[in-house]
């Protein structure tokens, strides 16, 4: 017995708008980053469900480099927030206006 694609595309539906929900409501830059790989995360779900159902392996290719798209931005993210750490204390996006030297 197999999974309906519909379930999957209700549960990356479900996973993008929690998503979505963190980036608008939350003010820490962690967060953000959690958020964008919750994201990243349904759109894998919507490829490797849509490469199962056609029976080819492209979404799951494309699965793979999302993932490796999801780690280079967690590497860049981390910089960016030891930078407002060290520069304003804490990880709030909403008090640094501008970036300083």
């Amino acid at each position: 017995m197999t999974v309906p694609v519909e379930w999957y595309l209700v549960l990356s539906a479900a996973v993008f708008c929690i998503g979505i929900f963190g980036i608008l409501t939350r003010d820490n830059a962690l967060i953000f980053l959690i958020s964008v790989e919750l994201m990243l995360n349904a759109a894998n779900i919507n490829l490797i469900a849509f490469s199962q159902y056609y029976g080819n392996a492209t979404g799951q290719v494309f699965a793979l480099f999302t993932i490796g798209l999801a780690a280079a931005e967690v590497a860049i993210g981390i910089g960016i927030i030891l930078v407002l750490t060290r520069n304003f204390g804490e990880a709030d996006v909403t008090l640094p206006t501008e970036m300083r030297w």
